[in-house]
C-alpha cells in the first residue's frame, strides 16, 4: 500500500543521481578512448529523431565481463535487422568493452555498447547517414530496491502490450521498442509497483519491461515462448542451469489467468540478474526452492572466477 509506495520514493530519491554526461571517465567512442564529458552527439542525429539505434546490456563480474561476444554479435544482429551495418567487427567491440572496463578502473560494472545513425541526413529516409557507435561502462548496482528483490518484487499488469513482429523488428533490440516500456514501468512505480508485466498483442504473457520471465508449478519451470520478444542471453543461461539441475523447462504461450496456479515466478535480465517475483497483479508467489537455487547457480556462474566454481559450465 502507501508504506511500500513511500519506501520505493524514498529508494528512489536515496540513489545517488549524477547526470550521464557530467560523470567522469572514458568512453569508447568511433574507434578510440575519449574523455566521457567529450563524447557527444549533435541535436539533429537520425538515432534521436527516429529511434534508428540499437543497444545492449551486459554485467562485468570480477572484471570479467558475462557473455561477452554474445552479446556483441546479437548487436550486430540487431543493426542488420534495423538495416545497417556496424563498422567494427565483433572481435573489435570486444576488444573495445575490455579497453572501456579498464580504463574506467572497473571490475564489476554494466557496459553499455550503443550504435546508431548519424546526422548526415534528416528524414525518414538514411542511406547516407554515418553508422556511429560507443561503449560506456559505469558502476550500477541492484537494478530493483533490495529490499523488495529481498522480498519478491510486486508487478502491475501493463496496459501496452509487445506488438505483432509483423509490425514491429521484435527480435532486434532496438531503442524504440523500449519507449512503451519506459512509459509502462512509470506508470508502476507511481502506483508503489516495482515494474510492470507486458502482455503481447494476443494477451498472452509477454515479459517485464525489461527482463523474461518465468513460473514454476508443481517443479516444472513454464516461461513464454520468445516470438514477439526477445529471447534474452540471461534467459538462455537460466534455462541452461535449469537443466544441469534435472529441472524440466517447457517455452510455451501463457495465458494471464494461468498465473494462479504457479507457485513461483522470477525475471530474468542482465540488468535484473535472477529476480523473485512475489505479485503481479491479484497473483502471488513464494520465494520457493527452484529460485533461490537458480539465483545461487547464476550468482555463482558470473563470479565463477573468484568464487572457484569453474567447473560450472557457461550455459546458454
Amino acid at each position: 500500500g502507501s508504506c511500500k509506495k513511500a519506501g520505493l520514493l524514498l529508494w528512489r530519491k536515496l540513489m545517488p543521481i549524477v547526470p550521464y554526461d557530467q560523470r567522469e571517465g572514458f568512453i569508447w567512442l568511433n574507434g578510440q578512448l575519449v574523455p566521457w564529458g567529450d563524447a557527444r552527439v549533435h541535436v539533429l542525429t537520425h538515432g534521436l529523431h527516429y529511434a534508428s539505434a540499437v543497444f545492449e546490456g551486459m554485467r562485468a563480474y570480477d572484471g570479467q565481463i558475462f557473455k561477452l561476444t554474445e552479446h556483441n554479435q546479437r548487436l550486430h544482429e540487431s543493426a542488420k535487422i534495423l538495416d545497417f551495418e556496424i563498422p567494427y567487427s565483433v572481435a573489435e567491440l570486444d576488444k573495445a568493452a575490455r579497453e572501456v572496463l579498464r580504463a574506467n578502473k572497473l571490475a564489476d560494472a554494466y557496459v553499455r555498447p550503443i550504435a546508431w545513425r548519424g546526422s548526415e541526413q534528416m528524414g525518414v529516409a538514411a542511406q547516407a547517414t554515418k553508422i556511429n557507435l560507443a561503449v560506456a561502462a559505469w558502476d550500477w548496482g541492484s537494478y530493483f530496491d533490495p529490499a523488495a528483490r529481498t522480498k519478491g518484487l510486486r508487478l502491475k499488469i501493463a496496459h501496452y502490450r509487445r506488438p505483432d513482429p509483423r509490425t514491429a523488428p521484435a527480435k532486434s533490440k532496438a531503442a524504440g521498442l523500449y519507449m512503451i516500456c519506459t512509459i509502462e514501468k512509470h506508470r508502476a512505480e507511481r502506483e508503489g509497483y516495482a515494474d510492470a508485466l507486458m502482455l503481447d498483442w494476443r494477451g498472452q504473457i509477454a515479459e517485464s519491461t525489461g527482463a523474461n520471465i518465468f513460473f514454476v508449478k508443481d517443479g516444472v519451470l513454464h516461461t513464454p515462448l520468445p516470438d514477439c520478444f526477445l529471447d534474452g542471453i540471461t534467459r538462455r543461461t537460466v534455462i541452461g542451469l535449469a537443466k544441469q539441475r534435472g529441472l524440466k523447462v517447457i517455452e510455451r504461450a501463457i495465458l494471464p489467468e494461468e498465473m494462479a496456479d504457479f507457485s513461483e515466478c522470477f525475471i530474468t535480465g542482465t540488468a535484473a540478474e535472477v529476480t523473485p517475483v512475489s505479485e503481479i497483479g491479484p497473483y502471488r508467489f513464494a520465494i520457493g526452492d527452484i529460485t533461490r537455487n537458480l539465483m545461487d547457480d547464476y550468482s555463482a556462474l558470473v563470479h565463477r572466477a573468484k568464487a572457484g566454481t569453474a567447473k560450472i559450465a557457461a550455459v546458454g
